[in-house]
């Protein structure tokens, strides 16, 4: 993918998105451009913000432990809607995020949520983008937040989660020498999603596809 190499060919040099690795585009395609923000949903949804934990709460039935670096925050907002559908759609898109994050980090080095909240084309994204990163020997830390998600039910096991990104105080880190490539807040710090998900046997709302837009102008904020 286009932005991949180019994000992970930058590393060294400095990489303002870095943390768009949970976003990486999903098989249908990635249709940022090269001098673009990352851009975001308009959901209506709850204004409350709620920073993620280092430790996903979702350890319990069953669900993989997710656990990230305290130097790495992730914030989602607009985590209830009133309606127990969406709202376990954005739980598992949040889960999905921080997923991609620990299995980059290091703090999942199998991959073991990964594989639990994507399925398809998004796993093979999700995948291919973790291994670009441990080729690079780069990491991530900073903070991204996520605001602006909205659900739409299209059946009883299908859903579309729209959000955007913000990762301008997200950076990359080399892993030897622990070097922090902070980069000035340009449009290309935003990121709008398009993802599906579908309900699997389990309950859990697994992402399959993943369109993800740099520069789109509703997200910046």
């Amino acid at each position: 993918m286009t932005r991949r190499s180019r994000l992970l060919t930058t590393a060294t040099a400095g990489v303002t998105a870095a943390l768009l690795l949970a976003g990486c585009g999903g098989g249908d395609g990635d249709k940022s451009d090269s001098n673009s923000k990352i851009a975001g949903a308009d959901t209506g949804a709850s204004a409350s913000a709620s920073a993620s934990p280092s430790a996903s709460a979702s350890a319990a039935d069953g669900r993989p432990k997710i656990t990230l670096p305290s130097d790495l925050t992730l914030t989602f907002e607009g985590a209830q809607t009133g309606d127990a559908v969406k709202d376990a759609v954005l739980a598992d898109g949040a889960e999905r995020m921080r997923a991609t994050d620990a299995a980059i980090t290091g703090t999942d080095p199998k991959g073991a949520a990964i594989a639990y909240y994507n399925t398809g084309k998004a796993l093979e994204a999700a995948l291919s983008w973790v291994a670009e990163f441990k080729k690079a020997n780069v990491t991530i830390t900073g903070k991204a937040r996520y605001y602006d998600r909205n659900v739409t039910l299209k059946s009883k096991t299908s859903a579309i989660l729209t959000f955007c990104a913000d990762e301008s105080q997200g950076f990359s880190k080399d892993k030897k020498t622990k070097k922090i490539n902070k980069t000035p807040v340009t449009k290309n710090s935003y990121v709008f999603y398009n993802t599906r998900l579908d309900k699997n046997s389990d309950g859990v709302w697994q992402t399959s596809q993943i369109i993800s837009t740099r520069g789109a102008t509703q997200c910046e904020s």
